[in-house]
């Protein structure tokens, strides 16, 4: 494992939408990639993009002290540390830099990690790229959370946390638009369809899997959703498992992770026809955002064009 682990570089996973999809994908990088001597994890990503869920999944019962409903754990524990630790203190610790530098100034922060490094502790840092030139050396692990969810052990040559913040931060609004675009594509649905299909990602989209070929006119469907995009609706998170979008309330796995307006969504588009998944046995719609969408699309359609018998 440690042979492997000396050669891996990057690796990169479509960030999916939903907490438990989150949470078991923190479950898999932290036995695939994670050793008992990285002592320094470094997560980054922009707010709403999936970083707590992704560190719970890592480290099940973690206290993080930036929780998502609001309850801030102070004192932070890790400054607590440095006043001296006993067999009782924890061993792995949470900080949240963006949260902290509201308090306690860069430099204890940096001194406060450092400190429990020494002390043979594990410090978890969200937003570890605004510490990183503070603190003056790499984590052991590098995670950032964007439309990908990137995983780099870094070395003398890199990568540096700037280079996956750039990389994350700019991929996190396709993942809000599909996101969104996926909210409106469910409220435009006959009511009989709702809830009938399985998830799956696709870059800067969405795929729906069905068991049966719906009797669905896509190209109406298609005008439904571009319609509610022009009406500006607001798209507000209401709790842990709903988000509203206009005056309506739907169930949602992942509420944080929208645009907030759904005139944000640029250039959706859905494929015009159902691909059958013979692997899965589904029929399969595929919904793509942004400039290249229609490109995107077309990429896939002459890709199945090649095997015919999979378009229906």
């Amino acid at each position: 494992m440690q042979e492997r682990q000396k050669s891996h570089i990057m690796s990169s996973y479509f960030a999916p939408r939903g907490h438990q999809r989150m949470y078991e994908l923190g479950m898999q990088i932290a036995q695939q990639y994670l050793s008992p001597f990285d002592k320094l994890i470094g997560i980054i990503g922009d707010a709403g993009s999936g970083k707590s869920a992704i560190i719970r999944g890592m480290f099940p019962g973690l206290e993080l002290t930036n929780d998502d409903d609001g309850v801030y754990v102070r004192p932070l524990p890790l400054l607590e540390l440095g006043r001296g630790f006993s067999l009782f203190t924890p061993h792995t610790y949470h900080m949240d830099v963006r949260f902290e530098n509201g308090f306690t100034q860069m430099s204890e922060l940096a001194e406060a990690v450092t400190h429990a490094l020494q002390c043979g502790k594990r410090v978890i840092v969200e937003h570890f790229d605004l510490l990183y030139p503070i603190l003056g050396f790499n984590a052991n692990l590098l995670i950032g959370v964007g439309e990908q969810v990137l995983i780099a052990r870094p070395t003398l040559f890199g990568p540096e946390p700037a280079e996956i913040r750039d990389s994350v931060y700019e991929s996190l609004h396709y993942r809000l638009m599909a996101h969104t675009a996926e909210e409106l594509c469910e409220m435009s649905l006959p009511e009989e369809l709702q809830q009938s299909y399985t998830y799956d990602d696709v870059r800067h989209g969405f795929v729906w899997g069905f068991s049966e070929k719906p009797d669905l006119d896509l190209a109406e469907l298609e005008r439904k959703v571009c319609a509610l995009i022009e009406a500006d609706l607001p798209v507000t998170y209401v709790d842990h498992d709903h988000v509203s979008v206009g005056d309506k309330v739907l169930s949602c796995t992942g509420p944080r992770v929208h645009v907030r307006r759904t005139s944000q969504i640029e250039n959706f588009r859905l494929l015009n026809h159902f691909v059958y998944d013979r692997l899965h046995h589904k029929y399969l719609l595929v919904g793509c955002v942004g400039k290249n969408a229609q490109a995107n699309l077309k990429k896939l359609d002459d890709q199945q064009k090649k095997q015919s018998d999979l378009i229906l």
